[in-house]
């Protein structure tokens, strides 16, 4: 593609060179660069690419995209200054792929808990009824069924839109996409053409990263002003923030609730570990899906699928059909008869919201046991709240290590227990070892217990000091299990 062409709709300060010429990629990691690159040079939180533009040109870069003018120019280099790299890169890279999201109807969804389970409830809901949809998540990418590695929230928009030029080309109709703070923030949604925008909640997290939760919140409602007019915008409205993510939005607004007035409203009618009753926009509907967090999560779906001008008995009938999200509530029971209940609650709402849902379903005969940790390298100040929870919550909690990551997973369980409230520390157990966590969790567990284990969900790996070991937290439950009935 002619340079020219990949610059359009791109905010251009400057430009020194000629801009007929051909690009054969564009790129914005120098080690990828080859012959015939546009070189993409972002100023990034840790590394300025600025800093690689030479190493960029002497691989082969053709033309170079900065924020700033270089010193140095070489001969028959185009150089284009911009005022945001990142920004321009989010266009050039859709226009290198043909602008893809033109052509599809892409669902981007938004918020602390529930992006995970409402995107990919969504995308399976799209699939049952017909239509050939992508799916970018957190567990994982998939088009029409086939599977791509997934190693971001939000991948890089290079990675995005190809992945979304291959969809076109298998004739997918839907896009449904989790939607990072990070991903915003870094403008690594640049360029991107969204029809429906998705917020689900905001709570304490990733404030290792923005700092302030006002921050945090911005950082979530950006995407949402920055939609189009001819987008559509849903955003949970029990969520004290749910009107502020819309406020200065110029797409079209939904609401949906459990709890107030709505445009799409639900109430749990019955809430079992089999499952729920609910009453859906006036219609009964049986879910093998537990929780309230849940009931939202499929309101949010039915909303969407609504809002995309599919029939209600035609949404309820395939909905009802969905089974839990891989690490979301994930439950069995042991031979035995001890509940077991893996989920990725990380953030102290997550780990409130799924110790509530135990709560309204438990008997009180029985005892809730807690493994939890939390991770290394992040957000510090939920750790005492996590453990707060996890031991108020618990008839007993055992405080252990998640990702410690490079920090010391004994000083992260310290820092955890001091969140303890005096009357509950006689209930807490730290075990440094998660495995040996579960299996002491299982061997003091009867018949009729329940044993949550939080944090980690759907992850099949372990991070200690920068190396990633393979642990699985339902694999290892359901291994210990075998074990110990021996």
């Amino acid at each position: 593609m002619k340079l020219k062409d990949l610059l359009y709709k791109a905010d251009i300060k400057e430009t020194i060179g000629r801009t007929d010429m051909e690009i054969n990629a564009v790129q914005f990691d120098s080690r990828k660069v080859k012959e015939g690159t546009l070189f993409v040079a972002q100023s990034g939180t840790h590394v300025d690419g600025h800093d690689f533009i030479e190493k960029s040109i002497l691989s082969g870069a053709v033309a170079v995209i900065c924020e700033k003018k270089q010193v140095e120019h070489f001969e028959g280099v185009t150089y284009i200054i911009v005022e945001d790299s990142s920004i321009a890169l989010g266009i050039i890279a859709s226009n290198f792929y043909g602008n893809p999201t033109e052509k599809l109807k892409l669902i981007g969804i938004t918020g602390t808990n529930g992006k995970t389970t409402t995107a990919t409830l969504a995308y399976n809901l799209l699939e049952s009824l017909g239509f050939a949809t992508v799916l970018i998540s957190t567990i994982r990418i998939l088009v029409h069924g086939k599977e791509y590695p997934s190693t971001h929230t939000t991948p890089d928009i290079i990675t995005l839109n190809e992945i979304f030029s291959e969809a076109v080309e298998l004739g997918c109709e839907y896009a449904v996409m989790e939607v990072s703070s990070h991903g915003i923030h870094q403008n690594r949604i640049a360029g991107l053409h969204f029809q429906v925008g998705v917020f689900t909640n905001i709570t304490h997290d990733h404030l290792d990263y923005h700092k302030t939760f006002a921050e945090y919140i911005k950082a979530k409602k950006k995407f949402f002003d920055e939609l189009p007019k001819s987008a559509v915008s849903l955003t949970n409205i029990d969520d004290r923030n749910g009107v502020v993510m819309l406020q200065n939005s110029p797409s079209v607004r939904y609401s949906y609730a459990l709890k107030t007035d709505a445009d799409f409203r639900a109430k749990i009618l019955e809430n079992q570990f089999e499952g729920m009753l609910l009453l859906l926009d006036g219609k009964e509907f049986w879910t093998p899906l537990i929780g309230q967090f849940n009931a939202y999560n499929l309101l949010a779906v039915y909303s969407i699928a609504r809002l995309l001008g599919i029939e209600q008995t035609e949404i309820l009938t395939h909905l009802s059909k969905m089974k839990n999200v891989d690490g979301r509530f994930q439950t069995f029971i042991s031979e035995s008869g001890v509940v077991i209940i893996v989920d990725y609650a990380h953030t102290p709402d997550a780990l409130e919201n799924v110790l509530n849902t135990v709560q309204n379903i438990r008997t009180r005969n029985e005892k809730l046991i807690t493994v939890v940790g939390c991770g290394g390298d992040r957000d510090k100040t939920k750790r005492p709240e996590m453990a707060k929870i996890a031991s108020g919550q618990s008839d007993l909690a055992i405080f252990t290590s998640d990702n410690p990551r490079s920090e010391d997973p004994e000083q992260i369980l310290a820092e955890m227990e001091a969140g303890v409230e005096a009357q509950n520390f006689n209930k807490t157990l730290k075990i440094t070892d998660r495995k040996e966590a579960i299996k002491t969790a299982l061997k003091m567990a009867v018949k009729g217990d329940i044993i949550l284990i939080a944090g980690k969900g759907h992850e099949t790996y372990q991070e200690i000091k920068g190396v990633k070991h393979h642990f699985d937290d339902m694999e290892t439950a359901k291994e210990l299990t075998k074990q110990l009935s021996k």
